[in-house]
């Protein structure tokens, strides 16, 4: 006879039975994704902080941990979806204090929270790529450096120029912005102005082709280089046995 019920003693509990835990170390990687628009950045962002890789078997769903400087939290006005507000990428030069604190504020919180795994959708190449693009300059380097001391590894997604027209045919199905979309010559200079600033990066850094738009075959390649140069778990901790 099967009973609906676990065992806690000598007494039936009416819960049902759940498996107990494996001792499964949780992986920490800490990835920057950065990429001009059009580069299927937030799809990979997503994709990762849910990888089944990091975060084994779940049974429900819970916050993921995922930043991004794109979000658009400074406005002068009410936003609106035509004119939601302005971003730590694509801000006002009188808004440069603003930005150098929130850099201030989010690196140190990755610091204090250094225990876990991260993801990153767009964060100081994409805001320096943008306002050297608009003439100005903003020395960022010391957020690249702490994050590199964390242990953070950089992913700059790129296309061929010729699939741009494509990909914005296919974001114009559902953006909700869809005048962002249409110089596309800048987003192929903002992509080899982005190479530059990735080339000299002090973290580990990939290019990956996100041509075929295959988020789950970019994922894939992207964790499997991560656990290639050791970025898989954070560096300095014992892991428990049967960890993986």
């Amino acid at each position: 006879m099967t009973v609906l019920g676990c065992t806690l003693g000598r007494h039936l509990s009416p819960l049902p039975c759940r498996r107990p835990l494996l001792p499964e170390s949780i992986p920490q990687p800490k990835i920057l994704i950065e990429g001009t628009h059009l580069t299927r950045k937030t799809d990979l962002a997503f994709a990762l902080a849910e990888h089944v890789d990091i975060i084994g078997q779940r049974r429900r769903r819970w916050h993921i941990p995922l930043l991004s400087a794109e979000w658009e939290t400074k406005s002068d006005d009410q936003p609106t979806k035509a004119e939601p507000g302005r971003s730590m990428i694509d801000y006002l030069p009188g808004d440069e204090s603003w930005v150098l604190e929130c850099y201030e504020t989010y690196v140190r919180l990755l610091e204090l929270h250094r225990d876990y795994y991260w993801v990153i959708d767009r964060f100081h190449v994409s805001t320096m790529s943008h306002q050297r693009m608009a003439g100005r300059r903003i020395d960022l380097g010391w957020v690249d450096e702490r994050l590199a001391a964390l242990g953070f590894v950089l992913i700059h997604l790129r296309r061929e120029p010729a699939s741009f027209p494509a990909a914005r045919r296919h974001r114009l199905t559902y953006s909700e912005n869809p005048d962002r979309y249409h110089d596309l010559d800048r987003f192929v200079r903002e992509q080899d102005l982005m190479a530059e600033l990735v080339a000299a990066s002090s973290m580990r850094t990939l290019t990956v082709d996100v041509t075929d738009g295959d988020i789950e075959r970019i994922a894939a390649d992207v964790l499997r280089w991560v656990r290639e140069v050791g970025a898989w778990w954070r560096t300095g901790i014992p892991r428990r046995a049967g960890g993986g």
